[in-house]
């Protein structure tokens, strides 16, 4: 990975939105945790941190079912919500895994809110480059991620926004980061994508042509990528950062 980009600014800057700009993990904790409390049975005595850890598990495993077209949207959210009761014990339906998490995502919803860094790196970006434009591409639903942009004000900020289910191919396919691009017209190579996950977000788009920078929040408190992913991530020029915070410096120094 760099420490250095090029000297030219970028013209678009693409961003992820979940833990990205969205702090989604701090609201599936508090929502999953809410949810549990209000919900009552065995799973409000278990450990939080292991009831958390329990629901990230079950979000990874078949969201990625859904991205790779083994669930439907919804299917994924009762099988998740079906293994997270059996787990405690509970066999529901389908009907009652369906009523469960949209219980739960009320939760989860009264917990949104932007990461502390996100509008402030949107500011000075546009302070520092006069005419940027932005853009979000996300592995997810139009329709469920445009309520999240509403409710955050990030609508107001973005100009396009490419979902996987809407293009037909989810990240880190090449394709969908110079859809997005070709959308402001801009050339990849004036183009910059910024997202947590270093293959699906950072090294995706640099190999697609754009500058791929991972946002590495986690950083030590996480396990690290595999060795190959930071070798690849080196040879492509992705840049490592841990907070937005120092995005528009990187992008365009004064």
């Amino acid at each position: 990975m760099t420490d250095v980009m090029g000297v030219t600014p970028p013209v678009v800057v693409l961003f992820d939105l979940d833990d990205t700009l969205f702090a989604h993990r701090e609201a599936v904790a508090a929502g999953i945790l809410g949810h549990v409390a209000a919900q009552g049975g065995r799973g409000a005595a278990a450990d939080p941190h292991s009831v958390v850890a329990l629901w990230n598990a079950l979000e990874e495993q078949h969201y990625h079912a859904y991205l790779a077209g083994e669930l439907d949207f919804a299917g994924q959210r009762s099988a998740r919500a079906r293994d997270f009761a059996a787990a405690h014990g509970v066999e529901l339906t389908e009907a009652e895994a369906t009523a469960w998490f949209n219980d739960y995502f009320v939760h989860y919803r009264a917990n949104w809110r932007l990461h502390d860094d996100a509008l402030p790196c949107l500011d000075d970006l546009t302070r520092r480059i006069p005419g940027v434009r932005f853009g979000l591409i996300t592995n997810g639903e139009q329709a469920y991620q445009s309520v999240k942009l509403a409710d955050t004000g990030l609508h107001a900020r973005v100009e396009h926004v490419v979902t996987s289910a809407e293009f037909g191919l989810a990240k880190p396919r090449a394709e969908i980061f110079q859809h997005a691009c070709a959308l402001f017209g801009a050339d990849p190579a004036r183009s910059v994508y910024v997202g947590d996950r270093l293959r699906t977000d950072a090294i995706g788009a640099a190999a697609a042509g754009l500058t791929g920078v991972w946002l590495d929040r986690v950083g030590a408190a996480g396990p690290p990528p595999p060795d190959a992913d930071l070798a690849e991530a080196r040879t492509l020029g992705v840049i490592r950062l841990t907070t937005l915070t120092a995005l528009p410096a990187r992008l365009a120094p004064s």
